[in-house]
């Protein structure tokens, strides 16, 4: 049932059972309010909402986040009542908090002076936000103690809460600076652990519901389990609260679908190589040591810091690059990245152009400019002022951290007191890159990439029919040779999707089911897993024999040499076959 009313002499119309708030938000009516949050009921405890109602001579503030509409109610946002009372609850809150930002961004937009009050500093504000967060969370760690003057914040006792789970609700709803990590720390303790942004390689952090990366597909969030409250304790559901199409669906389950398809193209991309294995170059152990993954989401302008390079709090001075770290390395991977190359001279460019009062140094083994334009950008580099310094493959680099840096040691070069180093890491496959190759019964080469049919002729497509590599699940490589890869597999399976009948090799194994003995070695040692056991039907008797599947069949013989009976031949090259032709051979 609709009601209608006046906000400052105009009219509104709205459900019975809105708050005057939530009627003046969605009108764009400015109404300042510190203790208000959609998910949590009405408190009324800043007193910043007030309106005034009238009722011809007669007139009353109320707090608008907890006063219902009705028929024929007369509202005023902005009267000199309002206002005057307005300003003096900025007045008493200021003077608690005199250093908080949102209450001094509130006392210049209403004209209000130096509080003439006692100063506090103790930044709460006694909202109650927190309070009644705690209690949706189901724990009610924290509560108000004392009355008047002496009200405020605290937990039992003063002690520590054995029932605080450090999920941080606290300190995210506070409006004010109260609620530090430091204060959250002595509630609970235990420290608040964030959560790392998988996409901003951990240097930042994200909510426990979050959409994986920009360009995901579909961009809809998604909820992690593992840290969502709701899924950990049965309470909150705090964001149901925001959703307006309700689409959060707690008891929604993941699905493993079972496809029909005609040709798979993998593209699982890779891991970077643990700088941690390598302790000589102090990853891990100093703020002042990253991997290029980290440094481009620094200077990437929708990063964490939009761009700023900025490490520890300050700009840093000397920057220094390191190459082939992991790769190139007979204890780790002996293989060259490809990539690292040109990230590195990227990223020296972009620190002379964020920076250009530093220093840029790049230690390197060599420097393989292959692509179209490279090696006129590495000269470029070069020419706007950064250091490129040889050493050998054999030459370890020792990165020593201090205080305020690092120390960079490297053998033939005098040693640089740098600000931040930059370790380019090695491309490696991806850990669970094993169980895809066994699952696809694909073949690997010996650093662990998956392995093409041919390098020259078949480069995308692998040894079974209908499965084709794109990116770096193959090799390492960058992102015009991954785009190219990838539109050339795509057009791979359209060619063989849009033909009718395909034609398969005719060199296949074949199975003598008199002799078979169904004993299964054949199915073992298929690896394209062409040969499977069927049950028949022999006088009455169920027994299993071997049966080959010609469009999986590669012809490759390994289930010939298995067989211990001698019921599986490679067409075309049969026992007989083979001894004909020998003594073909021998007796010409």
């Amino acid at each position: 049932m609709s009601v209608k009313f006046t906000i400052n002499d105009n009219e509104y119309e709205a459900e019975e059972g809105q708050t005057l708030l939530d009627v003046a938000r969605a009108n764009d009516i400015e109404i300042p309010t510190l203790c208000h949050h959609k998910a949590l009921p009405e408190y009324g405890a800043c007193r910043l909402c007030l309106v005034e109602l009238k009722w011809g001579e007669r007139s009353q503030l109320v707090s608008s986040c907890t006063y219902k509409v009705t028929e024929g109610l007369q509202v005023a946002t902005d009267s000199e009542k309002v206002e005057r009372n307005r300003k003096m609850m900025i007045e008493l809150l200021l003077s608690r908090s005199p250093e908080e930002e949102a209450l001094i961004e509130l006392a210049e937009r209403y004209d209000v002076g130096t509080p003439r009050f006692e100063e506090r500093d103790d930044n709460c504000i006694l909202c109650g936000l927190c309070v009644r967060m705690c209690e949706r969370m189901g724990i009610r760690a924290i509560n108000f103690t004392g009355r008047g003057t002496e009200r405020e914040l605290g937990v039992p006792y003063l002690e520590t809460s054995p029932v605080c789970m450090t999920c941080g609700a606290c300190a995210f709803i506070c409006p004010t600076t109260r609620f530090t990590e430091e204060k959250v720390e002595r509630i609970s303790g235990n420290a608040p652990q964030p959560i790392p942004s998988e996409f901003d390689a951990g240097i930042d952090s994200r909510h426990a519901v979050y959409i994986p990366f920009p360009q995901a597909v579909p961009k809809v969030p998604v909820i992690d389990k593992e840290r969502c409250v709701y899924y950990q304790s049965g309470s909150c559901k705090t964001c149901s609260e925001f959703c307006e199409p309700g689409a959060i669906v707690y008891d929604q389950e993941d699905e493993v679908l079972d496809r029909d398809v005609g040709a798979i193209v993998v593209a699982t991309g890779f891991n970077l190589f643990d700088p941690k294995l390598k302790p000589q170059y102090a990853y891990g152990k100093s703020p002042y040591v990253l991997t290029g993954l980290e440094f481009e989401r620094y200077v990437s302008a929708s990063g964490p810091t939009l761009g700023h390079i900025e490490i520890n709090g300050k700009e840093p001075k000397r920057v220094v690059f390191i190459h082939c770290v992991g790769s190139r390395d007979k204890e780790t991977h002996e293989y060259c990245s490809r990539v690292c190359c040109m990230y590195t001279a990227k990223h020296a460019h972009m620190v002379v152009d964020k920076l250009p009062d530093s220093e840029v140094s790049v230690y390197y083994t060599d420097v393989r400019a292959f692509g179209k334009g490279f090696e006129e950008f590495y000269n470029r580099v070069q020419d706007e002022g950064v250091d490129y310094r040889y050493r050998e493959l054999d030459d370890d680099i020792e990165v020593i951290p201090n205080e305020e840096g690092v120390t960079v040691k490297a053998k033939g070069h005098p040693d640089i007191e740098a600000d931040l180093v930059v370790l380019a890491t090695a491309i490696e496959p991806r850990a669970d890159l094993k169980n895809v190759r066994n699952l696809l019964k694909v073949s690997s080469s010996q650093d662990g990439f998956l392995l093409e049919a041919h390098p020259k002729l078949r480069p995308i497509d692998t040894h079974t029919d209908g499965i084709y590599l794109a990116g770096c699940c193959q090799a390492p490589r960058d992102v015009p040779d991954t785009v190219a890869q990838a539109s050339g597999a795509a057009s791979r399976v359209t060619s063989m999707l849009s033909k009718e009948i395909l034609k398969i090799a005719a060199i296949v194994s074949e199975v003598d089911e008199a002799v078979c003995r169904g004993c299964g070695f054949c199915v073992d040692v298929c690896p394209y897993g062409a040969v499977e056991l069927a049950a028949l039907d022999r006088d009455g008797r169920e027994v299993f024999v071997s049966q080959v599947n010609e469009a999986l069949c590669k012809g490759c013989g390994t289930c010939v040499a298995a067989c211990l009976s001698g019921a599986i031949q490679q067409r075309g090259y049969s026992d007989e076959q083979l001894l004909d032709a020998v003594d073909g051979i021998v007796g010409g």
